[in-house]
């Protein structure tokens, strides 16, 4: 079952799906998109879909200025990413159950370990093709850099889509690179391809060596870094669905 919902961050509204069972959901998991993409990515919608069937509920939504959610790109930043990952956990802590999984996409993965301490009820954290730091997702408009610096702002193109990116984006980003991350009582998994062109398996090298056990690795081998193909989406989902299975309390979680 997928259902639209809509909640507020920073005085914005953003817009997520909610995939669960349409049963008794046992548990609730967090998901948060790669830097400049979207809740509607192909590895989202199938690694949702793999954890409906084990009776995980989903929620996965656009961060502020993108896809359907309201605001300004331009005017976001690392921490302002934080706060719609807060606001989504309250939304699911009012109307349904406080997130137990959370799981992020390259910088979406960097903000979930940024952000785990924050939500108690937090057991288990994914991370999929993540860097080590926030602000390594410079390196994907890297000859803007002196621009930004001197001009305020420069206009970027990623993808197929052109971005505003301001100063202020580069100075939050810097700031929170030198917090790093803990995990209190959290386990993490943290998935990554040797072959990723974008996010070095060397930055997911970090990440595991920076946690306390328990901890594991999964190599994604041959998958892009959007896990664009339907065969990698597949088995991210299914892994994630039965390594997340330890460590969940399972229970009737819709209220």
């Amino acid at each position: 079952m997928k259902e639209k919902v809509e909640f507020i961050s920073n005085g914005q509204t953003l817009v997520g799906l909610l995939e669960q069972p349409a049963g008794n959901v046992s548990a609730f998991a967090l998901f948060a998109h790669c830097f400049t993409c979207g809740k509607d990515i192909v590895a989202a919608s199938r690694i949702s879909r793999a954890l409906m069937e084990k009776g995980i509920g989903t929620l996965r939504f656009d961060f502020t200025g993108l896809g359907s959610s309201d605001g300004d790109f331009a005017n976001t930043n690392f921490s302002s990413n934080l706060d719609d990952l807060k606001a989504a956990a309250d939304f699911l802590r009012r109307e349904y159950d406080a997130p137990q999984l959370l799981i992020g996409h390259s910088l979406g993965g960097a903000a979930m370990l940024s952000i785990a301490d924050d939500i108690p009820e937090c057991k288990a954290v994914v991370t999929i093709g993540a860097p080590s730091t926030a602000d390594h997702v410079i390196h994907n408009f890297s000859g803007s850099i002196d621009e930004i610096n001197t001009e305020g702002l420069a206009h970027v193109t990623l993808g197929p889509h052109t971005f505003t990116i301001k100063k202020q984006f580069l100075d939050d980003l810097d700031l929170h690179a030198k917090k790093g991350f803990t995990l209190t009582k959290k386990a993490l998994l943290v998935m990554h391809s040797p072959v990723d062109t974008t996010v070095s398996i060397a930055q997911a090298e970090k990440v595991y060596l920076q946690a306390r056990h328990p901890k594991s690795f999964i190599s994604l081998d041959t998958a892009d870094h959007l896990i664009t193909r339907k065969e990698d989406a597949e088995y991210v989902a299914i892994n994630i669905a039965s390594w997340s299975s330890r460590y969940l309390c399972f229970s009737t979680a819709h209220k």
